[in-house]
């Protein structure tokens, strides 16, 4: 494995968890307000998934690949390999990532989605405390 290769793999990897931060993040939220979890209110956490889904939100609608994306096919183009390789992780992670659709239907799930995480801002607050 060379080192451009590991780097792809990184990437990749850091690419999936920030997907399942912005999708896990909205149930995370609302569960939180339920149960009563301070921490699903606090500042931080919600000011990350707020921009997190904004820029996937803005890029989709302005028709800008991923930065992560880009850098991770650059990374494997150096590597000698192919935009995606057929290892067994790596296969998974981009299974789930990557689905071949039009871009119309990417704009339309991240803006819904998007709408769901406005939508939890004004019914759930950051900095609110459930009594």
């Amino acid at each position: 494995m060379t080192a451009y290769q590991l780097l792809a793999d990184l990437v990749l990897l850091f690419h999936f968890l920030i997907v399942v931060f912005v999708v896990g993040g909205l149930p995370l939220i609302v569960a939180g307000n339920l149960r009563g979890w301070h921490w699903a209110n606090g500042w931080v956490f919600r000011g990350l998934h707020l921009a997190a889904i904004g820029i996937v939100v803005a890029e989709a609608w302005l028709g800008i690949a991923c930065p992560l994306t880009v850098l991770e096919t650059r990374l494997r183009q150096q590597a000698g390999l192919p935009d995606y390789d057929a290892r067994f992780v790596e296969h998974w992670v981009q299974g789930i990532l990557y689905y071949d659709a039009p871009p119309w239907v990417f704009t339309l799930a991240y803006s819904l989605f998007g709408a769901a995480v406005i939508a939890a801002w004004w019914k759930y607050p950051p900095g609110r405390r459930r009594a």
